[in-house]
C-alpha cells in the first residue's frame, strides 16, 4: 500500500511541475524580444505560411522572439490556397516582408537587413556569428 500512495505521490508532482513549466516557459523572454518588438512597432508586415521552409528558418533566427513578430498567416489550413488578406496584399512568395517606407522583400532576411529595413538597434549580445570582414 505504501509503494502505491508513493508512486503517486511521485505522479502528482512530476505532474505539477510539468504544468508549472509549461505555463512558464513560454513567457521568458527571448534574446531578440525588443528588436522583435521594435520590428513589429515600425509598421513592418511579415507574410508567411505554415508550411514554408524559409518562413520557418526566418522565425529560428529570432528564437523564442519570433512570436512577437508582426506575423500574417497566408495558408488556407489546408496549405493548398492562399488567404484573401495576402492575395490583396500581392503576396507571391514566402517569406514576403513589407516596410513602412514602401519597399519589399521576399525570401529569409537577415537580421541585419531587417535592423537596416526598419532602423531597429540590432543588440549587440544577440548571439550573431561575427563577420569576417
Amino acid at each position: 500500500m505504501k509503494k502505491n500512495t508513493l508512486f503517486w505521490s511521485l505522479v502528482s508532482i512530476l505532474f505539477v511541475v510539468g504544468v508549472v513549466w509549461l505555463v512558464l516557459t513560454p513567457t521568458k523572454p527571448g534574446k531578440l524580444d525588443a528588436f522583435a518588438q521594435c520590428i513589429n512597432d515600425s509598421g513592418a508586415k511579415y507574410y508567411g505560411a505554415f508550411w514554408c521552409p524559409n518562413c520557418k528558418n526566418q522565425e529560428a533566427m529570432f528564437g523564442r522572439s519570433a512570436r512577437l513578430l508582426p506575423r500574417t498567416e497566408c495558408s488556407t489550413p489546408d496549405g493548398k490556397g492562399q488567404l484573401p488578406i495576402c492575395k490583396n496584399a500581392g503576396i507571391t512568395g514566402y517569406p514576403t516582408w513589407d516596410f513602412s517606407d514602401g519597399s519589399r522583400e521576399t525570401g529569409t532576411l537577415t537580421l541585419e537587413l531587417l535592423s537596416e529595413k526598419t532602423t531597429c538597434p540590432l543588440p549587440a549580445q544577440a548571439g550573431l556569428p561575427e563577420s569576417n570582414g
